[in-house]
């Protein structure tokens, strides 16, 4: 239970800044005056990393120890966040961001890796994988309700400052209940040119598919930056396959179906859920001219709503019905929640604006998550269980990146006026709903782990 504890809340300090600064781009743009695209940087340099980092990360928690890899992210995470809390120009902000998201990289694997090698199969692990869902859940929910918080009442540098304290408790309660629980680690040399490929092809990747809504698709900056990403990618594969001496991720997992369908399910949920709250924000404050404080209550039944449904039914539901059913089925609810919210429009009430669409997509999310992160780590051998964890993660942190980019290109142009800016949140709202559709129908081509055992498929 205390390894539980401490992972869980782990796992919700590294989401909580996913989303904790949302509330406050407002504020951060009046004080460091951030343009557009400085706004979705200090999202993405955060989720960039994070996402290229986390199979370096979970490497390291499989090569190093859970110990030794939980307590270095963490010190990493909180030394970012009292920089980027005390940044005075956008350029430190973005950088504290971008180290903040190399901590939760190394961070987030080693707490998904303690559940998976302390919990053996079973409903104990569905449990245990339950509560990590519903908590790091209930941290991108909470993170927006704390940021707002935090910026009506202290100012939006206490969003970040606030980890400062926390990492500290859970700095001192890891060298305590973490005592004497690693293995003895390997020497084996570190696959640091994978690690580099992916995260540079990441970046560049969506820094093109921002560019080209700033300068259109044939400006050189966003054809370079494609042409980069598209090599460092490739190259990255290459390395993988025949260079790296223990890479990052073994290839060989994607020979097992539950491995790579299920990996692209969570690419596309990632794409979706995790942008929304940048697209809920900006209409709650833009259209409906909610204030920081207003917007974070407002998302206090996103937060109940996904935590009871992931935490309390879908463990029940999982016992009763195939994982491919539940997530298809919660993936069409989210769909109908998104394509509702997408109605929303200057003068909407909070009850059919923004409750009405949260909870119908706040069930549908929580239902899909935890199936979605059970069959995607099913079945892995011990000395890869960190490799898949770091797979899972950052096949749901890219999504949200560049999901993220891409919607802001399509939410882009209009004009300013609220009714303008609410007809571009609905646009983007609607392609969320279409890409949940997509989720629906690819979750029942996903295999049972009855009919394809993950072990079978991990034979070198």
């Amino acid at each position: 239970m205390v390894v539980l504890v401490l992972a869980c809340a782990a796992q919700f300090m590294v989401v909580l800044d996913i989303s904790v600064v949302n509330v406050a781009l407002p504020s951060i743009q009046r004080a460091l005056g951030l343009d557009e695209t400085g706004q979705q940087w200090v999202v993405n340099a955060y989720a960039l990393t994070f996402a290229g980092l986390l199979l370096l990360g979970g490497r390291l928690a499989d090569l190093y120890g859970r110990k030794r890899v939980f307590l270095a992210g963490l010190a990493l995470f909180t030394g970012a966040s009292l920089a980027g809390g005390l940044a005075n120009t956008p350029q430190l902000l973005i950088i504290a961001r971008a180290v903040q998201g190399i901590g939760a990289a190394v961070l987030a694997p080693a707490t998904l890796t303690v559940l998976t090698s302390t919990f053996p199969e079973g409903p104990r692990r569905t449990r245990a994988l339950a509560m990590w869902t519903a908590v790091g859940i209930a941290g991108g929910t909470a993170g927006n309700l704390l940021g707002g918080v935090l910026t009506e009442y202290l100012t939006w540098r206490s969003t970040l400052l606030i980890n400062v304290p926390l990492g500290a408790v859970a700095i001192l309660l890891a060298l305590r209940c973490l005592a004497g629980r690693d293995q003895p680690a390997a020497r084996v040399p570190i696959d640091i040119a994978g690690a580099v490929l992916a995260t540079l092809g990441l970046v560049a990747l969506t820094y093109g598919i921002t560019q080209s809504h700033a300068a259109g698709w044939d400006a050189a900056a966003t054809v370079v930056s494609l042409l980069l990403a598209a090599v460092a990618l490739a190259v990255f594969v290459l390395v993988e396959a025949r260079f790296a001496t223990v890479p990052i991720i073994p290839l060989r997992l994607f020979r097992a179906r539950a491995i790579s369908l299920g990996n692209l399910v969570m690419l596309l949920a990632g794409a979706c859920l995790n942008p929304m709250w940048f697209f809920l924000t900006l209409s709650m404050q833009n259209v409906l001219h909610y204030s920081p404080l207003q917007t974070g209550l407002a998302f206090l039944p996103h937060t109940v709503i996904t935590v009871v449904v992931a935490a309390r039914v879908t463990p029940w539901l999982m016992r009763r019905m195939d994982s491919r059913t539940l997530i298809a089925i919660g993936a069409v609810l989210a769909a109908a929640g998104f394509a509702w919210q997408s109605l929303l429009i200057p003068g909407s009430g909070y009850l059919a604006g923004v409750f009405g669409p949260a909870l119908v997509f706040s069930v549908g999310s929580g239902l899909l998550n935890t199936p979605i992160t059970t069959l995607v780590t099913s079945g892995v051998d011990a000395a890869d269980s960190g490799a898949a964890s770091g797979l899972m993660n950052t096949t749901k942190q890219v999504g949200g990146a560049l999901g993220l980019a891409v919607l802001v290109t399509i939410a882009s142009g209009g004009g300013a006026t609220p009714a303008a800016l609410a007809s571009a949140y609905g646009r983007a709202f609607l392609v969320i709903a279409v890409l949940m559709l997509i989720v629906a129908l690819l979750a029942r081509a996903l295999p049972s782990q009855r009919d394809e055992p993950v072990h079978q498929h991990w034979a070198s």
